[in-house]
């Protein structure tokens, strides 16, 4: 699988700062990559994103150098770098603990790679002074590593790598050892420096949220290969697999048998006895009596007390139910409702602190469009 980024007025003839052509890693019988394909042009914040064990780590590790592939080729600007050691290529890599040296300030730790490149003891000065204004920590050179913040330390030890002007800067969960609230500052934060930069950035996650919030790209990846690459918005509201859909963002999710196939929907009956009208999604058809999977994202759901207007939704999927709980998150608020068959389902809403709020036991109108409900061929 590859792409070229439309943004770039690339062709397939152009350079791309990294290509991967059919790699696959197989340890014994187990084949960790498999026939993995793609390309990035220069600039591009790309992440790979799937749950543990699905390979990305053994990917990056190749990339890197770390490990070498089965089968398959690896290209920087271009050029194959199978034969090239891990110290020889011009990728260099962040980690989740990242890997700082205690014993050194902060100069030091930035200067280390350029001491060891042989760099000039007055390109040394420039190069740290310039990462370190880059990443907004002028002051900080003779700061100890032990008295950084975690948020600082991130931004050094990016910082470490871009002195060395690298063609790719390779990510590992780098966001995996923060708490939440320095986490979610931080992606914003990493989307600002690899702008600030203008350096393609890899980034290995199984967060969701990190890959939908600072990436031009995604690739979903699952069980050593790429279920789909895309922009977020495209994962988020066109996945081709069912994978897809289940992985990226919240959803309902219900298997069922596909009824009756229309050309303006198709009509499912859940497992649990939901009758649902829904729009097909990916690549293989569906035919009547198939079994399906239907995925209805919660905020796609309107939920409304009996005698409030109905949406303009209602009348494709319509139904009853009883609010089981209200998991209040602000304006990002969300009920449970279960319905008469005793199906739970989810939906987002808006709670302001008054009289008007749904509460639990509430009875409430379900009502959302035939295009949200997701249907893939199991």
């Amino acid at each position: 699988m590859t792409y070229v980024d439309d943004r770039y007025n690339m062709t397939a003839a152009d350079v791309f700062d990294l290509e991967c052509t059919g790699i696959s890693k197989e340890f014994g019988d187990f084949r960790a990559v498999d026939d993995v394909s793609f390309r990035i042009p220069s600039g591009t914040f790309f992440s790979i994103l799937g749950p543990s064990g699905c390979g990305k780590t053994t990917l990056m590790r190749m990339i890197a150098g770390f490990e070498d592939p089965t089968r398959g080729d690896i290209s920087i600007k271009g050029v194959s770098v199978l034969s090239t050691p891990p110290n020889k290529r011009n990728v260099k890599m962040v980690f989740q603990h990242l890997a700082l040296f205690p014993m050194m300030d902060v100069y030091d730790n930035i200067a280390y790679g350029l001491r060891c490149a042989g760099a000039a003891k007055e390109e040394i000065a420039r190069r740290v002074a310039d990462v370190l204004e880059r990443v907004a920590l002028p002051d900080l050179a003779r700061r100890e590593i032990h008295q950084l913040s975690g948020g600082q330390k991130q931004r050094i030890a990016i910082a470490r790598c871009m002195a060395l002007n690298p063609d790719v800067l390779l990510l590992d969960e780098p966001l995996g050892a923060l708490d939440l609230k320095l986490r979610e500052a931080m992606k914003i934060e990493l989307k600002l420096l690899q702008h600030q930069f203008d350096t393609t950035f890899v980034y290995i996650t199984h967060d969701q949220s990190e890959a939908l919030v600072m990436s031009d790209y995604v690739a979903v990846m699952n069980a050593g290969r790429f279920e789909q690459v895309g922009r977020p918005e495209e994962l988020y509201h066109a996945p081709k697999t069912a994978f897809v859909a289940g992985f990226v963002g919240d959803s309902n999710r219900w298997k069922g048998r596909a009824l009756e196939v229309r050309s303006d929907g198709i009509k499912v009956e859940t497992d649990a006895g939901l009758s649902v009208v829904a729009t097909a999604y990916g690549e293989s058809p569906i035919a009547e009596g198939a079994a399906v999977e239907i995925f209805v994202r919660p905020e796609f759901i309107s939920a409304t007390k009996p005698g409030e207007p109905t949406p303009p939704a209602a009348g494709e999927n319509e139904h009853t139910g009883t609010i089981d709980s209200v998991l209040f998150n602000g304006a990002n608020s969300r009920v449970l409702v279960r319905s008469p068959s005793g199906t739970l389902i989810e939906a987002d809403v808006v709670v302001t602190g008054s009289g008007e709020d749904v509460r639990e036991g509430d009875p409430v109108r379900l009502t959302w469009a035939r295009a949200q409900s997701m249907c893939f061929s199991v």
